[in-house]
């Protein structure tokens, strides 16, 4: 309860994993605003480490249900690449300068929600549907570098994966199973970066419980809410998050 017991630091990471919870539940894309949400108040690591062992909860539920609908041609070129992508982020992470690194993760929330807001009012994603195995890799490094700085590895796998047009049910569980290994490969970058202390497990431990009501709820309000304006708000809001993390850094 340590990292916690800022009444600011627990508003912020009830309403990141809140976000984490909704995001599994069914609003895709969301999930990327958490960690800076939290960086706000924790170093941008830390905020990473503590939502880990969530995702890793979450990926539990999504990997069943999907287990049976994946393309393993894709996660099979995409894996090595987001090695790659894990470890130059994780040499960047213990490198750099925590200012310096809230600028990173300010530069890839604003791309997010630019890139977002730019498919939401039905801009065309650029890469070709017959691109060969080792595009894919590039494309997975990207998603391990973004995901293992600000668990938003969300827009290079879609630049990727979803021109090739997969049956829905295979494109979430392509994604499923992608996320869920990635997840496990940044397990040993955040041991070596020493980020996976007593306090942080204590903290995932605690908000765990939330993550997977938030989850449920998710389910619950994807049929409820007006998308296109929720959506539209989010990322909007990503917009400024990103901007605001950058003057931070400055």
């Amino acid at each position: 309860m340590q990292l916690l017991s800022d009444p600011w630091t627990l508003t912020l990471a009830i309403v990141a994993v809140i976000i984490l919870g909704l995001a599994k539940g069914g609003f895709a894309g969301l999930g990327a605003l958490a960690t800076p949400l939290l960086a706000l108040t924790l170093p941008p690591v830390t905020a990473a480490a503590i939502l880990l062992p969530i995702l890793l909860v979450q990926d539990v539920v999504s990997v069943w249900s999907y287990r049976k609908t994946w393309d393993r041609w894709i996660v099979g070129w995409m894996l090595p690449g987001a090695l790659v992508g894990i470890a130059l982020a994780t040499w960047l992470a213990a490198e750099v300068p925590e200012e310096k690194l809230l600028v990173v993760l300010g530069v890839i929330t604003l791309a997010f929600g630019l890139y977002r807001l730019w498919i939401e009012r039905g801009g065309p994603i650029v890469a070709a549907s017959n691109s060969p195995g080792w595009v894919g890799a590039l494309f997975g490094a990207a998603t391990g570098f973004t995901s293992q700085i600000a668990h938003a590895g969300g827009p290079p796998f879609q630049m990727w994966v979803t021109p090739r047009k997969l049956p829905h049910e295979t494109f979430v569980g392509t994604s499923s199973i992608t996320f869920a290994a990635i997840n496990w490969m940044k397990v040993p970058s955040f041991i070596l970066l020493g980020s996976f202390d007593r306090a942080v497990l204590e903290a995932a431990a605690l908000l765990i419980p939330l993550a997977i009501a938030a989850t449920l709820a998710g389910v619950w309000l994807i049929r409820r809410l007006d998308n296109a304006k929720f959506y539209t708000l989010t990322y909007v809001l990503m917009i400024a998050l990103g901007l605001r993390l950058i003057a931070q850094g400055l």
